[in-house]
């Protein structure tokens, strides 16, 4: 026992005297000390945030590939622009690949639709995937020799699978590709925070291709058109000469001119025409579906823990290169909140994906039944960037001294951003009404205005009749007439049923006793 407590001292003594150099270059220390990584975000837009009025935005610029198209919110417009962000909506078609690329910003995607297979190349971290002549690379090691005649090998860094709910996290600078292995569409929602200091270049966003070459794009505004004019180009390697790469690439001339293939149409989502081939291991559907239900229970217990013990790098490698960066959402048991006549609100922070950290984003989302409320709030420390994923539902949003700054419909595919402090109530008025919001902070909190745990329940009754001149009694209802519903609330007339039904058994059962 006594050796465990020695033990475990020494490990937490490590965290923090003996950080590791390979990881103290991508932001394992403290905090605002060497950490390029870790997106702390700007403080000198604030004065952009002087919104009068808000809009459903929906998307203005349409850059369409071989395989899919990527839809694009005016990234200029003011909503975005107070809240530092850049929104944009992919689709991928069956056997479509995204060619490798990074982003001058970090980013949150939310898979809406689809399954497929991603890649993250995290600079420093080995290639853990290695073609070997036993297990499941055989058969296909065997294939590419029959053909080529010669022994074919691999190695990569590690890839993963992503399904519908998945919130995936991308650093700025870090290179990656998507694949859709599926049969349907992958749809993702994506926002990259430009405001981040991890972006020490302006606050357009970028995307820097490393294969590929950016389509034409078709624009429903001419001034759109204009701003993006000089985002059109090739690929990275194209623009070096012909020579020098390839003398840096170790390879031929004429390999070098099909890497910097001028004429190369097919934008930054191609179709592979046979299948994407790779080391990945085989997995079954029931497989699957087990894997599924431990990563759910048991990831977020562990990275929660790697978290809370060790905030430095524990001086190991392994620990950053197979650091998680997916977590599903969409799964009713990992709700926060739940009501079965209501919905429910899940949420990703940094306690659950401590990836989160580095990427200074969280996500929640939340699903209403028909009718069903989201009552007032407001979040204290993040914009929240709203998308609708399914159905439609009423918003309202009240600014400072109680300007009403937005209360219309929000669709499926249309954006809101709900800028901080900013008060909001939801009413879904479609059977479902599902959404995610993408906020600015990797711990964001809120504060609801009713229900229990709220600002009104946690008031005392004196205060809350002299705040609103009211009586004592309808203070008390003020406080209590939701009962103990936290952040969903039931439709008025289902809970009122629900009452009146409760009053009658209390009836039947006062009759009962008396009867007998």
């Amino acid at each position: 026992m006594a050796n465990s407590i020695a033990l475990l001292f020494l490990s937490l003594a490590l965290c923090f005297i003996l950080p590791s150099p390979s990881l103290a270059q991508f932001g394992f220390g403290q905090q605002g000390f060497g950490q390029p990584w870790l997106s702390q975000r700007r403080l000198g837009y604030r004065s952009q945030c002087q919104l009068d009025r808000l809009a459903a935005l929906e998307p203005t610029r349409r850059v369409p590939s071989e395989a899919g198209f990527t839809e694009y919110f005016d990234q200029f417009h003011e909503q975005l622009q107070c809240a530092g962000v850049v929104a944009y909506r992919r689709t991928i078609q069956p056997r479509g690949l995204v060619l490798p690329y990074y982003s001058d910003a970090p980013r949150l995607v939310y898979i809406v639709q689809g399954r497929g297979i991603s890649g993250t190349v995290i600079p420093g971290c080995p290639e853990s995937f290695q073609s070997l002549r036993q297990g499941f690379e055989q058969q296909w090691e065997e294939e590419v020799e029959s053909q080529s005649q010669q022994r074919f090998r691999d190695e990569h860094q590690r890839v993963q699978f992503f399904r519908e709910g998945d919130v995936l996290a991308y650093p700025a600078g870090v290179a990656n590709w998507v694949y859709n292995n599926g049969e349907v569409p992958i749809v993702a929602i994506a926002v990259a925070d430009t405001s981040s200091n991890a972006n020490q270049l302006d606050r357009q966003h970028r995307q820097f291709l490393l294969a590929g070459r950016e389509r034409q794009s078709h624009e429903q505004i001419a001034q759109v058109e204009e701003r993006f004019q000089q985002q059109k180009g090739n690929n990275l390697l194209s623009g070096f000469e012909l020579d020098l790469l390839a003398e840096a690439m170790g390879v031929d001339k004429e390999v070098v001119r099909k890497i910097q293939n001028l004429n190369d149409n097919r934008g930054d989502i191609v179709h592979v025409e046979k299948g994407l081939q790779m080391l990945e291991p085989q997995r079954h559907a029931e497989q699957e579906a087990q894997e599924q239900e431990r990563e759910e229970r048991e990831e977020t217990t562990q990275e929660r823990s790697w978290g809370s013990a060790c905030e430095r790098s524990n001086g190991l490698e392994e620990t950053y290169c197979t650091l998680k960066n997916r977590q599903n959402i969409a799964n009713p048991t990992l709700a926060d909140y739940y009501n079965p006549r209501a919905g429910r609100l899940t949420s990703l922070n940094v306690q659950k994906l401590p990836i989160l950290r580095f990427i200074q984003l969280s996500a929640e989302r939340g699903v209403l039944r028909r009718n069903a409320i989201q009552p007032p709030h407001w979040n204290i420390n993040a914009h929240s960037i709203m998308y609708v994923v399914r159905g439609s539902g009423r918003l309202q949003v009240v600014g400072h001294r109680g300007r009403t700054v937005f209360d219309g419909e929000l669709r499926q595919g249309q954006l809101l951003v709900i800028p901080q402090q900013h008060v909001v109530i939801k009413k879904a008025q479609s059977e479902q009404f599902e959404w995610i919001s993408f906020k600015t902070n990797e711990n964001a909190l809120a504060s609801h205005i009713v229900g229990k745990t709220s600002v009104l329940r946690g008031i005392p009754v004196e205060v809350l009749m002299n705040s609103y001149r009211v009586s004592r009694e309808e203070a008390r209802r003020l406080k209590f007439n939701r009962g103990n519903e936290i952040a969903i609330f039931s439709p008025r007339q289902e809970r009122e049923q629900q009452q009146g039904s409760v009053l009658n058994s209390v009836k039947e059962l006062i009759t009962g006793v008396f009867m007998a």
